[in-house]
Protein backbone atom coordinates (compact mmCIF):
# COMPACT_ATOMS: atom_id res chain seq x y z
CA UNK A 1 0.00 0.00 0.00
CA UNK A 2 1.82 3.24 -1.21
CA UNK A 3 4.57 1.61 -2.44
CA UNK A 4 5.05 0.00 1.01
CA UNK A 5 4.59 -4.31 1.27
CA UNK A 6 1.02 -4.33 3.36
CA UNK A 7 2.17 -7.43 5.08
CA UNK A 8 2.27 -11.53 3.96
CA UNK A 9 -0.04 -13.21 2.25
CA UNK A 10 -0.86 -15.28 5.19
CA UNK A 11 -1.24 -12.21 7.45
CA UNK A 12 -4.30 -10.59 4.61
CA UNK A 13 -5.61 -13.99 4.18
CA UNK A 14 -5.89 -14.01 8.04
CA UNK A 15 -7.42 -10.64 8.56
CA UNK A 16 -9.74 -11.23 5.39
CA UNK A 17 -10.72 -14.44 7.34
CA UNK A 18 -11.19 -12.73 10.08
CA UNK A 19 -13.55 -9.86 9.50
CA UNK A 20 -15.63 -12.56 7.29
CA UNK A 21 -16.49 -14.27 10.45
CA UNK A 22 -16.87 -11.08 12.69
CA UNK A 23 -20.85 -11.01 11.89
CA UNK A 24 -22.51 -10.46 15.21
CA UNK A 25 -24.55 -12.84 16.23
CA UNK A 26 -28.24 -12.00 16.47
CA UNK A 27 -31.54 -13.95 16.78
CA UNK A 28 -33.61 -15.61 14.42
CA UNK A 29 -36.43 -11.96 15.28
CA UNK A 30 -33.61 -10.01 14.90
CA UNK A 31 -32.25 -11.27 11.68
CA UNK A 32 -35.95 -11.21 10.33
CA UNK A 33 -36.19 -7.63 11.09
CA UNK A 34 -32.56 -6.47 9.57
CA UNK A 35 -33.40 -4.14 6.41
CA UNK A 36 -31.04 -5.49 3.15
CA UNK A 37 -30.29 -4.39 0.79
CA UNK A 38 -29.65 -6.33 -2.46
CA UNK A 39 -26.68 -6.17 -4.36
CA UNK A 40 -27.33 -8.79 -7.24
CA UNK A 41 -26.70 -11.55 -8.74
CA UNK A 42 -23.38 -12.78 -10.00
CA UNK A 43 -21.49 -15.62 -12.39
CA UNK A 44 -18.35 -16.15 -10.62
CA UNK A 45 -15.18 -17.19 -13.11
CA UNK A 46 -11.41 -17.60 -13.75
CA UNK A 47 -9.47 -16.46 -16.32
CA UNK A 48 -9.38 -20.08 -17.44
CA UNK A 49 -13.31 -20.52 -17.75
CA UNK A 50 -15.11 -19.50 -20.89
CA UNK A 51 -18.35 -19.67 -19.20
CA UNK A 52 -19.26 -20.02 -15.31
CA UNK A 53 -21.70 -22.41 -13.51
CA UNK A 54 -21.03 -20.45 -10.53
CA UNK A 55 -23.33 -17.78 -9.28
CA UNK A 56 -23.56 -15.48 -5.75
CA UNK A 57 -26.68 -13.53 -4.86
CA UNK A 58 -25.76 -11.15 -2.25
CA UNK A 59 -27.30 -8.60 0.27
CA UNK A 60 -25.89 -6.23 2.71
CA UNK A 61 -27.44 -4.88 6.16
CA UNK A 62 -26.88 -1.38 7.27
CA UNK A 63 -24.77 -2.36 9.34
CA UNK A 64 -22.85 -3.82 7.24
CA UNK A 65 -23.39 -7.66 7.45
CA UNK A 66 -23.23 -9.56 4.21
CA UNK A 67 -25.63 -12.50 3.37
CA UNK A 68 -26.47 -14.11 0.46
CA UNK A 69 -25.88 -17.56 -0.92
CA UNK A 70 -23.67 -19.67 -3.39
CA UNK A 71 -24.84 -21.62 -6.40
CA UNK A 72 -22.71 -24.34 -8.61
CA UNK A 73 -24.54 -24.90 -11.46
CA UNK A 74 -22.97 -28.10 -12.76
CA UNK A 75 -23.10 -29.99 -9.04
CA UNK A 76 -26.64 -28.34 -7.55
CA UNK A 77 -24.71 -27.31 -4.90
CA UNK A 78 -26.26 -24.64 -3.03
CA UNK A 79 -24.32 -22.68 0.32
CA UNK A 80 -25.50 -19.67 2.05
CA UNK A 81 -23.01 -16.96 2.65
CA UNK A 82 -22.01 -14.42 5.15
CA UNK A 83 -19.63 -11.90 6.10
CA UNK A 84 -18.92 -8.52 6.75
CA UNK A 85 -17.89 -4.82 5.63
CA UNK A 86 -14.84 -3.36 7.17
CA UNK A 87 -16.20 0.74 7.84
CA UNK A 88 -12.66 1.79 7.69
CA UNK A 89 -11.34 0.57 4.28
CA UNK A 90 -14.75 -0.39 2.57
CA UNK A 91 -13.32 -3.88 2.07
CA UNK A 92 -16.79 -6.78 1.73
CA UNK A 93 -15.43 -9.93 2.88
CA UNK A 94 -17.36 -13.14 2.45
CA UNK A 95 -17.33 -17.13 2.93
CA UNK A 96 -19.60 -20.22 3.00
CA UNK A 97 -21.98 -19.71 6.44
CA UNK A 98 -22.87 -23.69 6.74
CA UNK A 99 -19.06 -24.76 7.34
CA UNK A 100 -18.08 -26.17 3.53
CA UNK A 101 -14.70 -25.10 2.30
CA UNK A 102 -13.74 -23.16 5.63
CA UNK A 103 -10.25 -22.12 3.98
CA UNK A 104 -12.22 -20.35 0.92
CA UNK A 105 -12.35 -16.73 1.64
CA UNK A 106 -13.64 -14.11 -0.96
CA UNK A 107 -13.52 -9.86 -0.89
CA UNK A 108 -13.17 -6.80 -2.80
CA UNK A 109 -14.29 -3.74 -2.21
CA UNK A 110 -17.69 -2.65 -1.32
CA UNK A 111 -17.89 -0.39 -4.19
CA UNK A 112 -17.00 -3.30 -7.29
CA UNK A 113 -20.21 -4.96 -5.88
CA UNK A 114 -22.16 -2.13 -7.52
CA UNK A 115 -20.23 -2.23 -11.26
CA UNK A 116 -21.31 -4.63 -13.59
CA UNK A 117 -18.17 -6.36 -13.58
CA UNK A 118 -15.50 -6.68 -10.98
CA UNK A 119 -12.44 -7.94 -9.47
CA UNK A 120 -12.81 -10.42 -6.43
CA UNK A 121 -10.03 -12.27 -4.76
CA UNK A 122 -10.54 -15.89 -3.80
CA UNK A 123 -8.50 -17.07 -1.25
CA UNK A 124 -7.87 -20.71 -0.94
CA UNK A 125 -6.41 -20.76 2.58
CA UNK A 126 -3.13 -18.39 3.63
CA UNK A 127 -0.86 -19.76 0.51
CA UNK A 128 -3.02 -19.55 -2.28
CA UNK A 129 -4.81 -16.33 -3.92
CA UNK A 130 -6.62 -16.37 -7.22
CA UNK A 131 -8.49 -12.91 -9.03
CA UNK A 132 -11.50 -13.76 -10.47
CA UNK A 133 -14.00 -11.93 -12.20
CA UNK A 134 -18.02 -11.57 -10.85
CA UNK A 135 -20.24 -10.30 -13.52
CA UNK A 136 -23.52 -8.96 -12.59
CA UNK A 137 -26.42 -10.70 -14.10
CA UNK A 138 -29.63 -9.33 -15.45
CA UNK A 139 -32.81 -11.21 -14.13
CA UNK A 140 -33.00 -12.73 -17.32
CA UNK A 141 -29.81 -14.34 -17.34
CA UNK A 142 -29.96 -15.95 -14.32
CA UNK A 143 -29.95 -19.75 -13.62
CA UNK A 144 -33.28 -20.83 -12.23
CA UNK A 145 -32.17 -22.58 -9.41
CA UNK A 146 -30.73 -19.05 -7.75
CA UNK A 147 -34.19 -18.16 -7.14
CA UNK A 148 -34.46 -21.11 -5.16
CA UNK A 149 -31.16 -20.95 -3.57
CA UNK A 150 -31.38 -17.46 -2.63
CA UNK A 151 -33.16 -18.35 0.82
CA UNK A 152 -29.78 -16.79 3.01
CA UNK A 153 -29.73 -13.22 0.83
CA UNK A 154 -33.98 -13.58 0.36
CA UNK A 155 -34.47 -11.04 3.16
CA UNK A 156 -32.37 -8.65 0.84
CA UNK A 157 -35.49 -8.81 -1.05
CA UNK A 158 -37.88 -7.39 0.86
CA UNK A 159 -40.41 -10.54 0.59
Amino acid sequence: MNGEPYGTAEEYYQEAEKLAESVPEMDEKEAEEMEWLPLGVFALTSDDVSASQMYIQLALSKNGIIAGTFYNEATGATHPLEGMVDEKTQRAVWKAADGTNPNIVMETGIFNLTKDQAEVLVHFGPDKTQTWTLVRLKESERPEASGEASEGASAGEDA
